[in-house]
């Protein structure tokens, strides 16, 4: 498993060091501007848990262009493990995400003050980010394995949309059966609630690659 994951890191790792440079200037501005107005942060934010997440995904393409993924199953490595990398990977990079994200709300907060309305923005801030990082990878992987390598990029925006979509979906859902005016603590088991189906289905999405996988000819 290790070397699976080391694989996966060095495939991200190019692609991770341009990001990083893009997201850490974008931070330094973010940080230095006047917060009065959120949107840049609420932006940054979004961008850095879901990008990251997103640029592994996409790096993908680079074992697929290679045949790297063909040759993984003539080494001593299960099918399981191949797709299990794969997950925890994307999960590993999504805590990049929320550490940048942590890093530049808190000297924005510092430096500014809090910006928002209500103590709990933050927290539903986090959440969005997490969700639509983790039913982005539920949804790929599976149609990753099933469809062909072929289709990649294809599939990546599909997952994206409908990562949002869900996100979006559950939002709206939620709001119907609490009152316009939520309380936080309200809004916090929203919250929970969203972040418990994503952790949901990307744990249900992992067997379900697995199964894929096995069943796969090349």
């Amino acid at each position: 498993m290790k070397g699976l994951l080391k694989n996966n890191f060095y495939a991200m790792l190019s692609n991770a060091k341009v990001f990083s440079a893009i997201m850490v200037l974008l931070g330094i501005f973010v940080a230095a501007m006047d917060n009065k107005i959120p949107s840049l942060m609420i932006g940054y934010t979004l961008l850095a848990m879901i990008g990251f997440s997103f640029t592994f995904i996409a790096s993908i393409r680079k074992e697929s262009s290679a045949r790297w993924g063909k040759y993984k199953l003539t080494a001593p490595v299960k099918r399981a493990d191949i797709v299990k990398s794969y997950f925890i990977s994307q999960l590993l990079w999504l805590i990049v995400g929320t550490v940048f994200s942590a890093v530049v709300i808190a000297l924005s907060v510092t430096l500014h003050g809090y910006p928002f309305d209500r103590d709990t923005d933050i927290f539903m801030l986090f959440i969005v980010g997490i969700a639509i990082s983790m039913f982005m990878g539920a949804i790929f992987f599976p149609l990753f394995f099933w469809g062909g390598e072929e289709r990649n990029e294809v599939f990546l925006v599909i997952s994206l949309l409908c990562g949002i979509g869900l996100v979006m979906g559950l939002t709206t859902l939620i709001n119907t059966f609490f009152p316009s005016n939520m309380t936080a603590l309200q809004i916090i088991l929203g919250g929970i609630i969203i972040f418990a189906c994503g952790v949901l289905t990307f744990a249900i999405a992992c067997p379900l690659t697995v199964q894929i996988f096995k069943k796969k000819e090349y």
